[in-house]
């Protein structure tokens, strides 16, 4: 397994490690899934969060009052949550609704497992697949609670009926940044709490070494070498960042044939315009010069790092979110 940092900012990877780390100490857990939104919610369904038995909670329902009334009740030592899955609701009033905090008209299913000792290997089954970016599908019997899993394609959303559950856990967002320097720097620490995997490279050692960002990594080489190493797939982002076409255009020639999920570009229109000439010329097909974003993020007259970090980073988030909606 390729552990680093990083990957700890993955969603996924926090929830079934706390888990993992419940049943190797002895104690049981209860991993509570949405399953099913209605109207606004505060949380996709696929969102998790698991209760220990000392009321410790790692992830987030609702990032509200729901995760305190749940807690409490499963907590309670007469609970109905001890034995095979429960699908229970948030938000079927309105009263209710105004209880919990959840925005006018919302509803939330949630899916309880109790989760003992005999679940490790598949929690750490599904851990070793997350960290090595590959995708798993568990499918839950509600009638007994077991798991079933198996290797996925892809990402899919959440499915339930009357008789099973299925959840695709599989690697979050990586972000791949061209060009250390004080933009790659502003986006590694804002992208960290949006759950992205971040890693910077720069081919000239004195970049490398000042790089200080906790919880990413930084490599020094060429960009196109890096990203064959990484094998980049459709949850890897590129960035080319360092305003050298020398860096930036060897990035790009490797990027841009890859199935990427974003493959951007720092600069004006003016500078893209070239960019683009420039790969043309060196018989990039123009169907794969078409997938650049260039200039990247969104257009809000972004000056300072930080705010063109905001623009990036928006963009994406916009665009991971219509792919959830397209999934």
């Amino acid at each position: 397994m390729a552990y680093n940092a990083s990957s700890m900012n993955d969603p996924d990877i926090r929830i079934f490690d706390f888990l993992q780390r419940q049943l190797q100490h002895g104690n049981h857990a209860w991993l509570c899934t949405v399953v099913r939104t209605y109207g606004s919610s505060p949380r996709p369904p696929g969102s998790m969060m698991v209760c220990a038995t000392d009321g410790t909670l790692c992830g987030s329902l609702s990032g509200g009052c729901v995760e305190d009334d749940l807690v409490a009740r499963l907590l309670d030592v007469g609970s109905e949550f001890r034995t095979t899955p429960v699908l229970t609701s948030y938000g079927e009033t309105k009263e209710e609704g105004e209880r919990f905090g959840l925005p006018c008209g919302g509803r939330l299913d949630v899916l309880v497992e109790y989760i003992e000792r005999s679940k490790s290997k598949p929690v750490a089954q599904i851990l070793s697949s997350l960290h090595d970016r590959t995708a798993l599908l568990r499918t839950v019997a509600l009638e007994t609670g077991e798991w079933t899993l198996q290797a996925a394609e892809s990402h899919s959303q959440p499915m339930i009926d009357d008789a099973y559950f299925l959840q695709t856990h599989g690697p979050e967002y990586r972000l791949v940044l061209v060009g250390i320097g004080a933009l790659a720097e502003s986006l590694a620490e804002m992208a960290l709490p949006l759950g992205y995997e971040v890693i910077a490279c720069d081919p000239r050692e004195e970049r490398v070494a000042t790089w200080r960002v906790p919880d990413t990594r930084a490599q020094q080489g060429m960009p196109d070498d890096l990203l064959r190493q990484l094998a980049i797939d459709e949850r890897s982002i590129v960035l080319t960042l360092s305003h050298d076409p020398r860096i930036d255009d060897m990035a790009l020639m490797e990027a841009l044939l890859t199935p990427a999920f974003y493959v951007g570009a720092l600069g004006s229109i003016r500078t893209a315009a070239k960019r683009k000439e420039r790969l043309l010329a060196l018989d990039i097909p123009s169907a794969a010069i078409e997938r650049l974003h260039a200039p990247v993020g969104l257009d809000i007259g972004a000056k300072t790092p930080a705010e063109i970090s905001i623009a990036i980073l928006a963009e994406l988030t916009r665009l991971r979110r219509e792919a959830k909606v397209t999934v």
